[in-house]
């Protein structure tokens, strides 16, 4: 049975994966490392936390005798832990590189001393940079364009370099954009939601041109299980599979199920860097492994959308307060401050 170390696991992603894999019964247990830094809180993991196979780790990737520490008790990773906002990145690079670099790296030496059975390095479609037409399959190189995406690539090269020297048996998945409830209201569909939800007026980079694909977070989640479990040593998978938007017709669906029209939207110069548009072809994952997203879009942005107006406790606080750790990011009852596990 698997003992399963998840990084960033108080994450969007992360705690969606989390509450997936403590289902399985094969699945002996599951340890949380997580720094709750502005985009990780502890209230994202819920009931997770009745699960008496969860541990938490409050501490950072980066913190290589902690790591070791947690490693030892684990027989596989998912590695989701990152500085992930582009437009954070701008201003942020140095943190970026050495999370997303420095913290793989350290997880990947750690795991090949421990001889974990599996690592899993959670990655985006953005490390592909731009394409005009076609789309990226696995063996597309990588071409990022911008700081968060450049670290990404980075940390995916650093764990694939441990499969090819060492005999990590490193996969890595990259994604395409995925929503979902709990998700930090930074990104675009919270940030929309929540704002059409207030009566407040959304922006719109450029003339909205942009193309990006919309994958439910739930749906991403199954792909990485997919390859947790079965996927191939040396591999990376293309996770999609949701449908191509246009940010202008990804707007149209939030105003719809939002109540609100266009009155609401402007438009502002696009930002710099902005990637004109994201492909991938995933029918790798779908023939060798039997992935299939299951997430209708309309259904998936309504479901959305309903979840943030029903949980404004959540969000709020992050809009007014957006470098500030509400009160639900202290660590769970009974952990120690700093590097104490809080098993409950």
């Amino acid at each position: 049975m698997d003992r399963v170390l998840v990084t960033g696991g108080a994450g969007f992603i992360g705690s969606h994966f989390v509450k997936r894999i403590l289902r399985g019964e094969d699945i002996a247990g599951v340890i949380v490392l997580d720094a709750l830094t502005y985009a990780g809180h502890i209230g994202n993991l819920g009931e997770a936390f009745l699960s008496p196979k969860l541990t938490f780790v409050h501490g950072d990737v980066r913190d290589g005798g902690l790591v070791d520490a947690l490693m030892e008790k684990s027989t596989a990773v998912v590695h989701f832990a990152a500085e992930s906002h582009v437009d954070r990145s701008f201003s942020a690079a140095g943190a970026f590189l050495s999370t997303n670099v420095l913290g793989t790296h350290t997880l990947a030496d750690a795991a090949m001393r421990h001889g974990v059975r599996k690592f899993v390095q959670v990655s985006t479609d953005e490390v592909y940079g731009p394409l005009t037409d076609g789309s990226a399959t696995e063996e597309y190189p990588a071409r990022p364009t911008v700081p968060y995406a450049v670290s990404k690539a980075a940390g995916d090269f650093v764990a694939l370099s441990y499969f090819h020297t060492y005999g990590v048996p490193v996969c890595v998945t990259r994604s395409s954009n995925n929503y979902g409830p709990y998700q930090h209201p930074e990104k675009i569909v919270p940030l929309f939601v929540t704002r059409l939800l207030k009566g407040e007026a959304v922006t719109l980079h450029g003339h909205g041109q942009h193309v990006r694909n919309w994958l439910h977070v739930e749906d991403n989640c199954a792909g990485i299980e997919l390859v947790l479990r079965d996927g191939v040593p040396g591999e990376i998978y293309n996770i999609a599979g949701g449908l191509d938007l246009t940010n202008k017709e990804l707007t149209g669906a939030l105003l719809r199920v939002c109540g609100a029209d266009w009155d609401s939207v402007t438009y502002v110069p696009d930002r710099r860097a902005n990637d004109i548009r994201y492909s991938m072809v995933w029918t790798k994952i779908a023939d060798t492994l039997g992935y299939r997203p299951t997430q209708d879009l309309a259904h998936g942005l309504a479901e959305t959308a309903d979840w943030y107006r029903r949980n404004p406790g959540h969000w709020a606080p992050l809009l007014r307060h957006p470098h500030v750790y509400p009160p639900r990011n202290r660590p769970a009852p009974g952990a120690e401050e700093g590097h104490g596990p809080c098993v409950t």
